[in-house]
């Protein structure tokens, strides 16, 4: 392990060893361990008891966090001229189609989300190789195709994300800011854990949820008592 900075270590004496907390603990605790001067992230980790290389085990899911993400997204829009004005009306940043595959196949991949038409797949299903690995793919599942496009942009606007359990079958995802009160940050949270709760696959067997941890950017995380989540209200 590399060396710890001060910051890290007086996070780290905070968290009690061998505790493990609620999540409403573990959401007040974060703030106090936060020292960054900026705006810090608070994340969610949660290890599932899933193997991810079997397709009937895979966890994929969209949430949208009642308090929004504490950051503002930017959302390209590619569809045809007929859906630009809905697009633009609802607060997409980027609305176009073949300018933007050109920019996109360039290189160009400067936004958060994008959003498209079933009619568009064709030229968008083209950018795969550019936009699968930065996770920027639109996909039916996730509402990212989608004829409702004013009502995904909006979606995306007011907090709505998307998670995939990983190859180590972890499911990693940001429910806020570390400026967010305890309490929208709890709601977040739980709002983000009940939606991968839900999403368990009949293929799963044993314990579905292992271990959630709470951190924020540059700190360590805070383990959260698994079995209390069952009462988070």
């Amino acid at each position: 392990m590399g060396k710890v900075s001060k910051n890290y270590k007086a996070a780290l004496d905070k968290i009690e060893e061998g505790k493990q907390y609620t999540l409403a603990e573990a959401c007040e605790l974060v703030k106090t361990l936060v020292s960054t001067k900026f705006d810090s992230s608070v994340d969610v980790d949660v290890r599932l008891g899933v193997d991810p290389k079997k397709s009937n085990q895979m966890v994929r899911g969209v949430v949208t966090l009642p308090n929004g993400t504490g950051k503002d997204k930017k959302v390209l829009v590619l569809c045809t001229p007929d859906k630009e004005e809905e697009a633009k009306a609802a607060g997409a940043d980027y609305v176009g189609l073949d300018d933007y595959v050109q920019k996109i196949q360039g290189g160009w991949t400067d936004v958060d989300v994008i959003i498209t038409t079933p009619a568009c797949m064709g030229k968008v299903g083209k950018l795969g190789r550019i936009l699968g690995p930065r996770g920027l793919m639109p996909n039916p599942k996730t509402g990212t195709v989608t004829m409702e496009i004013a009502q995904a942009v909006k979606d995306v606007k007011l907090g709505k994300i998307d998670f995939k359990v990983d190859k180590y079958g972890i499911i990693h995802s940001p429910v806020g800011k570390a400026s967010f009160d305890v309490q929208k940050l709890y709601e977040n949270a739980r709002e983000f854990l009940r939606t991968v709760i839900k999403l368990k696959p009949a293929a799963a067997k044993g314990t579905y949820v292992k271990s959630v941890y709470v951190s924020g950017t540059m700190t360590p995380g805070i383990p959260v008592d698994v079995k209390s989540l069952d009462k988070a209200e």
